[in-house]
């Protein structure tokens, strides 16, 4: 048999989440608001990938910014984009959503005539359909002749084809018109229409899932075990039924007469926060059970799971966890109910989602201020317009390659940083003020490091720390602060975070100054995602110091290794070091690449072309030298 590219095709709902970031007020009192990507199959889709199931939606966006925040969105999470139709006529799907209090979670849905809804039988791609070795739909598709067309046409198909086929009830009253527009908190209205409806197509699934509330309409009867048995009489489908608190529930035969003597497993009690798209984590969860054969209790364990990170975190697909998270979750246990505040289980999550690889790094590092304030000729608009110059110079060397990237500051670089947006480079940006110690920020954080709140989510935080295990305590603890602060402040903002330490700049060292410095960082907490480091003279150093990150935090991004200007043969020779060690991921160097090029052009001795051309050379020369000590580092393992 052919093997499938694909576990699992979700098929329906896709939109735009925009969630009140505010907490316990009313959604017309919201301020700010958190924009993710949303609609049930869009969150399974996700969800199922997260997990390492192999998954694809077949939805429909808009040919605008949201409808690309979609796509790029799922290709980030790994999900399978043909069956996204990008729609020229209809826009992508809003929802606006909030948390009042533990009762109250406001939604109102912007779906009128929305893109996913222009999903028509055209659409559905036989090929995709065969290419996969499941699918599944959600409710809302089957409430228009249009959608409703869609989705039996691929379930036809994966009939024909032998895929297994599940169904999410997935009821919201006011999406089948039976509510209105401020209602999109209810769950259940009663319709007969909608009953028959449902009830016309539940003989086409080999699973159907659904809350005590949605078996009621699609068994069209408000006794739960009453509906159940309605649904089992034209359906051979495992019904799954969601219990709150109670957990859930399956039933591969005859319903019995108790809800409790269905097959259970094992639940967790936490604290609930958030019930929006909670039952697309637990789908997510079943859904890797089920497809992995896995007997019903682990099924549901995994279901239950899913569905307890989702109600403990903010927002939907965002708080789904990784296989690797689960796996931590369920060896470890709960160690506090309310889970968004488990600091430990926090970092996992946080470590195996997020977006992109990096394997490898080479880093044109331009963030440079004082020392290019100090060159002749230099003012703040020339060494904006260098900067620019730096982009252009990195950006050509790059040619669209992954692995590329480049550190630029804000106060002097901004045009630059600009310029930089949907590059593809990756893009760090530093804090600190120039040759700080103890360490100062800069002035755009604001004094309470509010002004990361505008920064754009793929800028990773970089900061420079001066710091000796010799130093006094107070300047210690002064500085030990500062970085806590900005790197919760980093985390609360869903920014990556830089630590660079370069101790010899501070007293003499041996082999294992670095290292020290590591751990004390470690030690309050601090968890940065790239740690960027002097180039060391030493073997033992880097061992050292290589063992000190990965003891403390074994998903870390890595290392990059700075310059302090050296020349480039002496780069060459720390290149070879620091490539022996995997965790070592690339370079990040800069007055090695621009300072002469820089001081010709701000005395007025060059001209743009020459000043990019120059770099331009020296950067794509490291490149090679990087890639060389790589190379030869992984043909002496092999």
């Amino acid at each position: 048999m052919t093997q499938k590219k694909l576990d699992v095709i979700t098929i329906g709902r896709s939109s735009v989440d925009l969630y009140g970031a505010q907490v316990g007020g009313r959604l017309e009192d919201m301020g700010a608001f958190r924009k993710y990507i949303g609609g049930s199959p869009t969150n399974m889709a996700c969800g199922t990938a997260r997990l390492g199931l192999k998954s694809g939606l077949i939805t429909a966006v808009g040919d605008e910014h949201m409808g690309r925040f979609i796509r790029e969105e799922l290709e980030r999470e790994g999900v399978d984009t043909r069956g996204v139709k990008t729609d020229p006529d209809r826009l992508t799907a809003l929802v606006l959503l909030g948390i009042r209090d533990r009762e109250q979670f406001p939604l109102i849905f912007y779906r009128e005539n929305c893109a996913d809804m222009g999903l028509t039988e055209d659409d559905i791609d036989p090929d995709l359909i065969r290419d996969a070795r499941s699918v599944v739909a959600t409710g809302t598709h089957l409430s228009h002749p249009r959608t409703e067309a869609a989705v039996l046409k691929a379930l036809k198909l994966a009939r024909e084809h032998g895929l297994q086929t599940a169904l999410d009830i997935d009821y919201r009253p006011n999406l089948w018109g039976v509510a209105g527009h401020g209602d999109g908190e209810s769950r259940f209205v009663e319709s007969a229409a909608v009953t028959a409806k449902l009830q016309s197509t539940l003989h086409l699934f080999d699973l159907i899932v659904g809350t005590e509330e949605e078996f009621h309409i699609a068994g069209g009867s408000t006794d739960t075990v009453e509906a159940l048995r309605a649904v089992r009489k034209v359906s051979n489908a495992t019904l799954v039924c969601k219990r709150g608190a109670k957990g859930a529930v399956a039933f591969t035969s005859m319903v019995p007469d108790d809800l409790d003597d269905g097959i259970s497993g094992p639940g967790f009690p936490i604290e609930v926060f958030n019930v929006l798209g909670a039952g697309d984590g637990f789908m997510s969860g079943l859904l890797k059970g089920w497809l992995d054969d896995e007997d019903w209790p682990v099924t549901l364990k995994y279901a239950n799971a899913c569905g307890a990170f989702a109600v403990s975190r903010h927002g939907c697909t965002p708080a789904y966890p990784s296989w690797e998270e689960l796996q931590f979750f369920f060896t470890r246990g709960i160690k506090q109910p309310d889970l968004r505040n488990d600091v430990e289980l926090e970092q996992v999550h946080w470590a195996t989602n997020r977006n992109g690889d990096w394997p490898e790094m080479r880093v044109f590092a331009f963030d440079h201020r004082m020392q290019l304030e100090q060159m002749e000729g230099a003012t703040k608009q020339k060494i904006g317009r260098f900067k620019e110059l730096c982009l252009q110079a990195a950006g050509e060397v790059a040619s669209g390659q992954a692995g590329y990237g480049i550190l630029c500051d804000g106060r002097l670089g901004r045009d630059a940083l600009y310029k930089a947006a949907g590059t593809g480079l990756w893009i760090g940006r530093p804090v600190e003020w120039p040759g700080s110690r103890p360490l100062t920020l800069e002035p755009e954080l604001g004094p309470d490091f509010g002004g990361l709140s505008e920064w754009p989510l793929d800028h990773v935080v970089k900061c420079l720390c001066f710091a000796h295990p010799d130093d006094d305590a107070v300047t210690w603890t002064d500085q030990e602060q500062t970085v806590l602060r900005l790197f919760s402040a980093a985390r609360r903002n869903g920014l990556e975070f830089l630590l660079e330490v370069i101790p010899s700049k501070v007293a003499p060292v041996d082999d294992d100054t670095t290292a020290r410095v590591i751990q004390r960082f470690y030690d309050i907490g601090v968890y940065p995602d790239w740690w960027k480091l002097e180039p060391f003279k030493t073997d033992a150093a880097w061992a050292i110091s290589v063992e000190a990150i990965e003891r403390n935090d074994p998903r870390t991004r890595g290392i990059v290794v700075l310059g302090l200007e050296a020349p480039e043969a002496e780069l060459a020779t720390s290149f070879e070091r620091a490539a022996r060690f995997p965790l070592v991921k690339g370079f990040a160097v800069g007055r090695t690449i621009f300072a002469d090029a820089a001081r010709d052009w701000l005395a007025g001795k060059a001209d743009d072309v020459t000043a990019i051309a120059r770099m331009k050379e020296k950067y794509a020369r490291l490149c090679r030298i990087w890639d060389g000590a790589r190379a030869q580092c992984q043909e002496k393992v092999a």
